[in-house]
């Protein structure tokens, strides 16, 4: 069965390039037709991943981005020219599973694209072989991290949290006390640390202290400099 990936990209030379290299691949790339029916088109088609460019027409990706990450879940990885940093942190924030910088080897992208499809597929593998998790999976003092909202909760407060946020801070609580390195923790969010830039996960741990913090737990995440996390019980949720 192909897989369908949309491609939201306007230019036209490098459609046909991706389109084809995906077709060689086994895929099957349906170009965005219309700006103003996004969301429709995603109904329609029902893409298995989604290919979008930040420099577009009318609106730029940023925007597309937002847009579709409030309606479905299906993954997206952003290429762009837009090679700066700050670029890549605030797709990342804002909900792409990866960022690709232009010029790309297509073959580093069919790389991206098959280790998305895999975690995506595992993921849903693993949702249904497991029973339906209670609703606080983890506890860490008052500290509470339930599975089937995905949800902090911490003294009456909580604090939604994305797919990849979830992952890290369950890891993080499995272990508790315990340092937990950059390449477990890559693992877990991306399972081929290959094809993975590292400040993804910077920017995955750091959004996770930021909502902690917002609930009253400014540093129970304590980096260990070029090593990885811990979940500190010296200044963890128990401590006076």
């Amino acid at each position: 069965m192909t897989t369908n990936i949309l491609l939201i990209e306007d230019n036209e030379q490098l459609q046909k390039y991706i389109s084809e290299y995906l077709s060689a691949y086994g895929f099957e790339a349906h170009i965005l037709q219309n700006y103003d029916a996004v969301l429709d088109t995603i109904a329609a088609l029902a893409p298995k991943l989604i290919l979008l460019d930040i420099n577009l027409p009318k609106f730029d990706g940023f925007y597309f981005l937002k847009l579709i990450r409030s309606r479905y879940q299906v993954p997206i990885i952003v290429i762009s020219a837009r090679s700066e940093e700050s670029e890549q942190i605030r797709g990342i924030e804002i909900g792409a599973d990866d960022y690709v910088t232009k010029p790309f080897a297509i073959g580093v992208l069919v790389a991206k694209i098959n280790a998305v499809l895999r975690r995506t597929e595992q993921s849903h593998q693993n949702q249904s072989q497991q029973p339906q998790p209670s609703s606080t999976e983890l506890t860490y003092g008052p500290l509470s991290l339930c599975a089937d909202t995905m949800r902090a909760k911490y003294k009456g407060a909580a604090a939604e949290l994305t797919r990849n946020e979830f992952r890290v801070l369950k890891l993080l609580m499995k272990s508790a006390g315990q340092i937990v390195t950059r390449e477990q923790l890559l693992e877990e969010l991306w399972d081929d640390t290959s094809f993975v830039d590292d400040n993804t996960l910077t920017v995955n741990v750091t959004r996770v202290k930021k909502k902690l913090a917002e609930l009253g737990l400014g540093s129970v995440i304590s980096t260990k400099r070029g090593v990885g996390y811990v979940l500190d019980q010296t200044s963890g949720p128990d401590a006076e």
